[in-house]
């Protein structure tokens, strides 16, 4: 079997596993955020945190909740990893340093989990499952808590409330990400990852010496770190190390697992606004997207020129030859497109225009289909945005179901879609006009600037992974990453609440002769092209001056 059809065979089975959990997961996910009652293990959490799961928040107090648990989240994490060496199962690991410290807690609370350290050779057991771990349920299910209370806020009228922020996130955790995890972690025990808390030991004779490993929870980890968009691995090598990803299989299944819950929430939105076409339109304008960066992602690897490219079957430096080429285009694209950040292959090594579909990706805002939640309400967003530009092409005052698109809606709207753009190209300007920052790149030139603007689009966009020719682990990249981080996390948040208070507070509009049908492929193909044009407005001259030149060059 060739390469390509194997690459092609792969993406139709994925498709097809898709295809089949889309209704009963979207279904089941409407049902627990609009259902009312409470599991008892859920009451303990409420009463253990002191919150009462019933009453409605109004957006500053959904708001203030994201905010507060948050915080608290990072300096737990912070402080968990300070305490590090003095803590069991640490390994013999010492404290992290204060600014890698910072970084990470930044890094897995912002649902980013960008790493600047050795996984395997700085966080022991107690770190990995009970700071870490836990930080990949959280944070995922607060992305989804937020995109439900936009979903609300379109769903709802003449009322500003959006729902409870606790009970939001702990039905999350509780009723879809854990019970997932669970089988997946079996799924993947059973392929061969390993599930265990063994200490650092030695693993058969190399060239002369030996090689050491350590253990841990990495199948337990490994699920959630793809279910919930997260993609900080076990061990430095992420995705491509064996005891995290040993077979084609469960790279196959990782990557369903990445994709599964940010499609299926398009139905989801659907069937809480009540029109499952309107879900099935959001749902083609993601799956047109990523099947079109996905094609374009395999083309471009498989099509190099030359002996080496010819004996391989395609670029397949930086690849694990257990996944050939089709399997790390596929997995490279889902996670780029989703907030994921897990890599089975390294993106430094993909072709120039391989790492430009990779950073594009980010760019867009990871709406295809995005990350955990985030990816909805981006796409939302741009939903939005379509919706005025159609209205100012007709001369009519822009309607999104039975909302008015008014002057409020559309700053809140232009401040979200401008807000990780401004971080990602400010910070990348500063780092390569100021003397130190440069001398992390380990390439110069058109690459070398990728690598730092690679760094930035990752962080800000909230997706983790890295090209891997750039030593962060600096004051300098940890601080400002992380700054980067939280702020693009967080920042687009308060402009997705608002907008949705202010929905809420909106009487439906009747939908007459000349309101704009939303769920059409008209509609979808002007969604399509909104998204395209603003980030290509927006990031053309950076990605001009990096992947594009090394492209056009190589």
């Amino acid at each position: 079997m060739s390469p390509v059809l194997a690459g092609v065979l792969q993406l139709l089975a994925l498709i097809a596993a898709l295809a089949l959990a889309y209704r009963p997961l979207g279904d089941y996910m409407a049902r627990v955020y609009s259902s009312e009652k409470h599991y008892k293990p859920e009451k303990w959490i409420y009463k253990a945190i002191g919150a009462n799961p019933t009453a409605e928040m109004r957006w500053p107090a959904y708001l203030r909740g994201v905010l507060a648990f948050s915080a608290v989240s990072v300096l737990f994490l912070y402080g968990l990893q300070r305490a590090q060496g003095i803590l069991p199962g640490s390994l013999g690991f010492q404290a992290i340093d204060p600014d890698q410290a910072f970084n990470t807690a930044a890094s897995f609370v912002a649902n980013t989990n960008w790493q600047s350290y050795y996984g395997e050779q700085a966080m022991g057991h107690v770190v990995q499952t009970g700071g870490l771990a836990v930080q990949n349920f959280v944070s995922a299910a607060v992305g989804m808590a937020v995109a439900v209370a936009l979903v609300r806020g379109f769903a709802r009228s003449r009322t500003g409330e959006l729902g409870n922020f606790w009970a939001d996130l702990v039905r999350g955790t509780v009723r879809i990400l854990l019970p997932i995890a669970v089988i997946g972690a079996i799924v993947l025990v059973a392929c061969g990852a390993i599930q265990n808390f063994a200490g650092i030991h030695e693993v058969g004779q190399f060239m002369g010496g030996s090689q050491q490993w350590n253990g841990g929870a990495v199948a337990s980890q490994e699920v959630i770190k793809e279910l919930g968009t997260n993609g900080g691995g076990y061990f430095n090598a992420n995705s491509s190390h064996p005891f995290e990803n040993p077979t084609p299989f469960t790279n196959l299944f990782e990557i369903f697992l990445i994709l599964v819950i940010p499609f299926a929430l398009t139905r989801t939105f659907g069937r809480m606004v009540g029109n499952l076409r309107q879900g099935y339109a959001i749902l083609a304008t993601m799956a047109i997207i990523w099947l079109g960066f996905t094609a374009l992602m395999m083309w471009t690897e498989f099509a190099g020129k030359g002996p080496a490219f010819d004996v391989a079957g395609g670029a397949m430096e930086g690849k694990e030859t257990r996944f050939g080429i089709g399997a790390s285009a596929i997995f490279s694209v889902a996670t780029t497109l989703t907030s994921t950040g897990a890599v089975n292959s390294f993106h430094s090594s993909f072709t120039g225009f391989g790492g430009g579909i990779q950073l594009l990706g980010m760019q867009l805002g990871e709406i295809a289909p995005g990350g955990v939640g985030s990816g909805l309400y981006g796409m939302l967003i741009m939903a939005i945005i379509a919706v005025f530009i159609a209205g100012l092409m007709v001369g009519r005052t822009p309607e999104y179901l039975g909302k008015k698109i008014g002057t409020r809606e559309i700053k809140l709207a232009a401040c979200y879609i401008l807000i990780t753009p401004a971080l990602v190209l400010c910070f990348t300007a500063a780092a390569m006009a100021l003397p130190t920052p440069p001398h992390s790149m380990l390439n110069s030139g058109a690459h070398g600037f990728s690598e730092v603007l690679y760094a930035y689009t990752s962080g800000a966009n909230n997706n983790g992974s890295a090209f891997a020719g750039l030593n962060a682990d600096t004051q300098w990249f940890n601080s400002t990453i992380g700054i980067a981080m939280l702020l693009g996390r967080f920042m687009p948040m308060v402009f997705v609440l608002a907008l949705a208070g202010s929905l809420a507070e909106q009487k439906p509009v009747p939908e007459t002769a000349g309101t704009l049908r939303t769920d059409k492929p008209l509609y979808a193909g002007l969604l399509v092209g909104t998204i395209l044009i603003i980030t290509g407005l927006t990031y053309f001259p950076a990605l001009a001056l990096g992947p594009l030149a090394e492209g056009l060059a190589s």
